[in-house]
């Protein structure tokens, strides 16, 4: 059985400045909670219909009826958790990092976060205006990803400006990037779905770069900005 307190709070966290106050975000999905119960993320609780074989203080077995009434998913899984939010680190500017500036669609997030975990990128640097990595969306899109990724949510255009790595921005006038020498350490920076890389960023990139279009006709007016980050991330480990 769950409570109603249970439930408001559940219910509350789909809202950022929820995960916030309390400290907690939800994650959905079999794969994904098991992947989280393997990392060194702290759990507040989990409720199913089938036992995890978890310590028992933090499992509660509910029916599916009370599943559905927690779950943020229209055909709910057979299990949520909710895991406490980590302390921040500081950023190590080993190899490349990624920065994204006001990216907002939590779709988008996730996949750059395993995109991240997949091509051996451990620090993601996101614009305070960027979508929040503990929006149930962005965490179902990680697919679990999240626990082998640095984030941190930075005032990007100070933290660029301190550092001392080259910088590259994607731009669609940039240069080609499969002909361009590119570094092995720096800032890959990543604009918005709708407005590329702000101005202000853009005055500190120094390395513009590009990925040229195919084809005799040249009518896709842009990547999706994951499907961007993926095609940039490749060159950058091929180097």
């Amino acid at each position: 059985m769950i409570s109603k307190s249970q439930i408001k709070l559940i219910t509350s966290l789909k809202q950022k400045k929820y995960r916030l106050l309390h400290n907690l975000f939800v994650v959905e999905g079999i794969k994904t909670i098991k992947e989280l119960l393997k990392s060194n993320l702290e759990l507040h609780i989990l409720y199913t219909t089938e036992s995890f074989n978890i310590d028992a203080k933090y499992e509660v077995l509910i029916s599916e009826k009370d599943l559905k009434r927690i779950s943020f998913l229209t055909t709910p899984n057979t299990a949520l958790a909710v895991f406490k939010i980590p302390a921040s680190k500081s950023v190590e500017e080993n190899g490349i990092v990624v920065a994204l500036d006001d990216v907002r669609d939590p779709g988008n997030l996730g996949t750059i976060i395993r995109l991240c975990d997949w091509f051996d990128i451990t620090e993601l640097v996101c614009s305070k205006a960027t979508v929040d990595c503990y929006n149930p969306k962005v965490i179902q899109a990680t697919m679990g990803s999240i626990t082998r990724v640095n984030i941190s949510y930075v005032d990007l255009t100070a933290y660029i400006e301190q550092s001392k790595q080259p910088v590259f921005g994607a731009f669609m006038e940039g240069e080609n990037v499969y002909t361009k020498q590119l570094s092995q350490k720096g800032i890959l920076v990543m604009g918005n779905e709708a407005n590329g890389i702000s101005k202000d960023i853009e005055s500190l990139v120094s390395n513009k770069i590009s990925i040229p279009r195919f084809g005799d006709l040249q009518a896709t007016e842009s990547l999706n900005v994951a499907t961007a980050t993926a095609i940039l991330l490749s060159e950058f480990k091929r180097g």
